[in-house]
């Protein structure tokens, strides 16, 4: 069985990487970058940590508004797809370029399975959102990372090929879990101890694309007792930047560059708490054991918040410092997304519902 699968961002990298594993061990995969995150600081390290291929395609399609970016990514995608004529095309999460590979593969013979089905976080203002939904309802195979997101795609009416195979980015985590390094191990000038700092990731677009919102975050992070460590995603630092707020954020708050995949985990792991609007790193953090503080009004991983492991702020600054002076953290850890075996469950699944489709022993 040929497998093309599509990859483009962050997330999506640490969800291949798991995949790709027993993915090779049986079948031949093409992998395709399509270049949305291009800095090596967001792409090329977590090749490298991760032990993923270097990609077949590189597309190459770069920054650029939503609707440029994912025509660009749906142009080059398609003939990467018509030149390969694979059995089934695979593809994550809720980015651009998962979208790109749900609209090419609509208009081909070829069918789509989707890792990370059946999220919602309801709120259609999300980019991700409308991504998510979108690809859902055009694809085959949908691999969803719990019950939760069985019951979501079921009421929307999709309830074939739906599949509850547990979260990816699980095996991902136990597979490095090893290499991990300690916290003052990925910064020995800034005499991080475990336990007494905060972790904060911001990023999305609704809390760095609006001066009110991020001020207000910036704010009330500054006002934590414990220091605050931020890896600066490159539109944040754009950001702060354009709105001259550059020099107050570097005041207040422990400002460093984008980490790798192990060593964002050690200083994960190491954190007393996780301030953050990314999506995986919630789930990272409930991994860890590590309380998370969501800066958004809403989640698509609500067994989190269910758990007692996190705790929707928003861009109150109220909230965030209330949240952060006592963070939620239940006595134990919940499985909320399987044992650690998605990816072996996903492949059998590709294998007993996808049919070749030409001759195992005719050359491709």
């Amino acid at each position: 069985m040929k497998v093309l699968t599509v990859v483009g961002a962050r997330p999506q990298f640490v969800k291949a990487a798991a995949v790709s594993r027993p993915l090779r061990e049986r079948h031949e995969e093409v992998l395709v970058h399509t270049g949305q995150h291009y800095d090596e600081a967001l792409s090329g390290v977590f090749f490298d940590e991760l032990g993923i291929p270097d990609p077949d395609y590189d597309l190459g399609v770069g920054s650029d508004s939503h609707g440029a970016q994912t025509a660009a990514m749906i142009r080059e995608l398609e003939a990467v797809v018509e030149e390969e004529d694979p059995d089934v095309v695979l593809t994550y999460g809720d980015t651009n370029s998962t979208l790109a590979s749900a609209v090419v593969t609509s208009k081909l013979p070829i069918p789509l399975a989707h890792v990370e089905a059946g999220l919602r976080s309801f709120n259609r203002a999300m980019p991700e959102e409308v991504n998510r939904v979108l690809t859902d309802h055009a694809s085959d195979l949908l691999f969803v990372p719990s019950a939760v997101g069985r019951d979501h795609l079921a009421t929307e009416g999709v309830t074939e090929g739906v599949y509850v195979t547990g979260d990816v980015m699980y095996d991902a985590l136990l597979a490095v879990r090893d290499r991990v390094p300690a916290p003052g191990d990925v910064f020995t000038d800034l005499s991080l101890e475990p336990g007494e700092y905060v972790l904060a990731t911001v990023h999305r677009a609704r809390n760095t694309d609006s001066r009110e919102r991020l001020l207000a975050i910036v704010d009330a992070l500054a006002a934590t007792a414990d220091p605050v460590v931020l890896p600066l995603h490159p539109r944040t630092a754009d950001r702060l930047e354009s709105y001259g707020l550059y020099e107050h954020a570097a005041d207040a708050l422990t400002l460093v560059d984008p980490q790798g995949y192990l060593d964002f985990l050690g200083l994960l792991a190491g954190a007393r708490a996780l301030a953050t609007d990314s999506g995986g790193a919630q789930k990272e953090a409930c991994f860890l054991g590590t309380p998370c503080v969501t800066l958004r009004e809403e989640t698509e991983w609500t067994e989190t918040v269910d758990a007692g492991w996190n705790v929707l702020v928003g861009a109150d600054p109220a909230a965030i410092e209330r949240a952060l002076l006592d963070p939620s953290a239940p006595a134990e850890r919940a499985d909320l997304y399987g044992n650690g075996d998605a990816a072996e469950r996903i492949v059998d699944l590709l294998d007993a519902a996808v049919a070749p489709r030409r001759d195992p022993a005719a050359p491709s």
